[in-house]
């Protein structure tokens, strides 16, 4: 059986995603599609807006045969780190190639960046450190650079302002230097924008769009015609039990406790805490109300949103730098799901596989793994705050089947 594998987040899982699914199979020819899905943080530094079984189900439910978990250390880190975890878990669960959305839509731009950006290094790295010192951002800054050198070749590159096209930069760049053998394809992204918000005229909205909504109206219907069914069912279900989704404004009173019960130089033991911004966190959680005052008063131009809030995360879920860093590649595959299709695959490859095959987390105690079952209790801990439900656990929870 060929399979194609997809790096996603499904927060939720929407019609743009059933319609990334089915072209990544027609383009090529693959028997199956393998997720490997973030679990219960992300990587733009938030919890998801349902658990990662119910996210799940729903991808099993729409075209995805298999679903193993980007663990922790990856699915919260930077593009890069990101990128590495997620390729590494394809090819080790033998996917031919892998397919990634973007505004591009065609591979060979992707490659020619990739190239010109591998010729130039030095000299991207030179400019790099140029844009950083008249204080831009560095995320502005790797843009700037990177506009500045394609000026000097002429050739076809992807837009690096577009927040899919850097994903799937990131994606392909680390397949290389990892010296991958999995293939990247390109699927266009249709309709909707990554941030746009609803447009009642289309079929398909983004996430972004699509979180917005369910947060400020709580209102299902609203969302409906933009995710299949199956999501719609998982969604009801979710808000039936716990009468709300998860976002940090939820989890706001544990978060700012988190925050709180440190002193500044513990802060700076956390993964992502640069020295300096320490006693900013504190003063803006000594006085702000919610997760949104916190960040209004915390945002500078030196720090990115996203990365405050990779801070915050690894500052809730107690992740310190020293913990965090001694990973950099996976060292195994944690199965949360699959189809019929997907048991077969498994069934039929396993023992080619290059990593182990975890099914039930009782049976290790891989150190990477244990991020994984911290960051479920934390979440559960919030999740405790809106419902009197018992939230599912990983010891508790075996794979999904469909």
């Amino acid at each position: 059986m060929k399979a194609v594998g997809v790096i996603v987040e499904y927060n939720p899982f929407h019609n743009g995603h059933h319609y990334h699914i089915t072209e990544s199979k027609n383009e090529t020819g693959a028997d199956i599609a393998i997720a490997v899905m973030s679990g219960q943080f992300l990587q733009r530094g938030e919890p998801a807006l349902v658990d990662k079984w119910h996210r799940a189900k729903m991808a099993l439910s729409s075209g995805i045969d298999i679903v193993i978990e980007l663990p922790y250390v990856f699915s919260t880190g930077n593009a890069t780190h990101f990128a590495e975890g997620a390729t590494q878990l394809l090819d080790a669960i033998q996917c031919e190639s892998f397919a990634f959305g973007s505004e591009q839509g065609t591979i060979q731009p992707f490659l020619n960046t990739h190239s010109l950006l591998k010729k130039q290094n030095e000299e991207y790295n030179a400019l790099i450190k140029q844009f950083v010192s008249t204080g831009l951002s560095y995320p502005q800054s790797l843009y700037m650079a990177y506009e500045k050198l394609k000026k000097l070749e002429e050739n076809d590159y992807i837009d690096l302002a577009q927040p899919n096209n850097i994903l799937g930069y990131h994606y392909i760049e680390a397949a290389d230097r990892l010296n991958l053998t999995i293939k990247p394809v390109t699927i266009q992204r249709i309709q909707a924008g990554y941030h746009d918000l609803i447009n009642t005229d289309l079929s398909i909205a983004s996430a972004t769009g699509i979180r917005k909504s369910l947060f400020e109206t709580l209102n299902l219907d609203e969302i409906k015609k933009f995710v299949p069914t199956t999501t719609f069912t998982q969604l009801n279900a979710w808000c039936k039990t716990h009468n709300q989704f998860i976002n940090w404004d939820t989890l706001w009173p544990l978060l700012r406790y988190a925050i709180l019960r440190n002193t500044p130089e513990q802060l700076t033991q956390y993964a992502d805490v640069t020295e300096g911004i320490e006693h900013a966190l504190i003063k803006a959680a000594r006085k702000s109300t919610s997760f949104s005052q916190f960040m209004t008063n915390l945002k500078s131009k030196r720090y990115t949103w996203t990365r405050l809030q990779r801070m915050i995360t690894h500052i809730y879920t107690g992740i310190t730098k020293e913990t965090l860093h001694q990973f950099s590649k996976p060292s195994y595959i944690r199965l949360l799901g699959m189809t019929s299709a997907g048991q077969k695959y498994l069934s039929e490859n396993k023992k080619s596989f290059k990593l182990p095959l975890i099914s039930r987390v009782a049976s290790t105690k891989d150190p990477m793994l244990q991020l994984d079952l911290r960051a479920t209790e934390m979440y559960a801990q919030g999740l405790s705050l809106i419902s009197q439900h018992e939230p599912n656990g990983d010891y508790q929870t075996p794979p999904i089947r469909l």
